[in-house]
């Protein structure tokens, strides 16, 4: 009976989709989008799409998410959004980072890169036009694989703060107090395998189009850059997704070495209580703004 209702709930929560959807203007875009896409698949293998097509989304988006964050260091009016005033960027820290970065992205990332295109085989995930989902279906399965993630990411982050395994691994990304942009793949090569698997988890379950690979891939990274940012902007529009844990819950795990092991969402630390110590940090913070008013 329960899951007949659970499904009658979904159909009707995907009639409601379908119909806003009809409504909506039809995206100017599209048509350049769906020219550009059949020119790829025209013109190159899957294998070159799904490897060297999948590196190249990546490491563009990867340092175009960062840019914003890099170039505040250079804004006196940003200085006031940084979370850790007393904790500036340097040259010499941002340096170290990119280098680790190349690493850790040709050197771990790359190879399991590489096996997208057997993945994709050996489960007949399409890559035409024509079978590629809507916006909304898309949007969905990217939200299912941030929960997934999140999950993951919550409990074996948590492992590795153990005090047994802690300065083996998870040390390595605690270098730096005070998080930017660019760190946020900054992690020893085991951690990237380790942590990692929860991003393929969600895509193993829920890829019905090799779409869903770059979706996924750009959602996450606008996510782990922002966390990672060290700045809490006022209008930023993540902020505004419900339970989304933002920079200001992160930077506290990277100042304190404790709590908020969550990547994405607020509910795995609020039902274990590791957000405690943040609630009452942020409780200190408003008493102190209040008199300073």
């Amino acid at each position: 009976m329960a899951t007949n209702e659970s499904i009658g709930i979904f159909s009707s929560a995907s009639l409601a989709v379908e119909y806003v959807d009809s409504l909506l203007p039809e995206n100017p875009l599209q048509e350049t989008f769906k020219n550009a896409w059949n020119y790829m698949l025209n013109n190159y293998t899957k294998f070159q799409i799904a490897t060297w097509g999948s590196l190249i989304v990546h490491e563009v988006l990867y340092f175009l998410f960062c840019l914003p964050g890099f170039l505040f260091q250079f804004i006196p009016y940003m200085k006031k959004y940084k979370i850790q005033k007393d904790k500036p960027e340097t040259w010499e820290n941002q340096w170290k980072c990119f280098k680790v970065l190349l690493f850790n992205h040709f050197c771990i990332q790359l190879p399991l890169i590489c096996g997208t295109y057997y993945f994709t085989e050996y489960f007949n995930i399409p890559y035409d036009w024509e079978r590629m989902p809507r916006w909304y279906l898309l949007l969905a399965r990217c939200f299912g694989c941030a929960v997934i993630e999140d999950t993951w990411h919550y409990f074996l982050h948590r492992l590795l703060h153990h005090k047994r395994i802690y300065k083996y691994i998870h040390k390595v990304l605690h270098e730096f107090q005070a998080p930017f942009g660019m760190e946020a793949e900054y992690a020893h090569p085991l951690e990237t395998l380790i942590l990692g698997t929860g991003f393929f988890i969600g895509i193993m379950l829920l890829c019905d189009h090799v779409i869903l690979l770059w979706a996924w891939v750009t959602i996450r990274l606008i996510e782990t850059i922002d966390v990672h940012s060290g700045y809490d902007i006022p209008l930023n529009p993540l902020n505004l997704i419900p339970f989304y844990a933002g920079s200001r819950h992160h930077d506290f795990h990277h100042m304190n070495f404790i709590g908020n092991y969550a990547s994405t969402f607020t509910w795995w630390d609020r039902i274990f209580g590791t957000d405690s110590q943040f609630i009452a940090y942020i409780e200190k913070m408003k008493k102190i703004e209040k008199k300073t008013e």
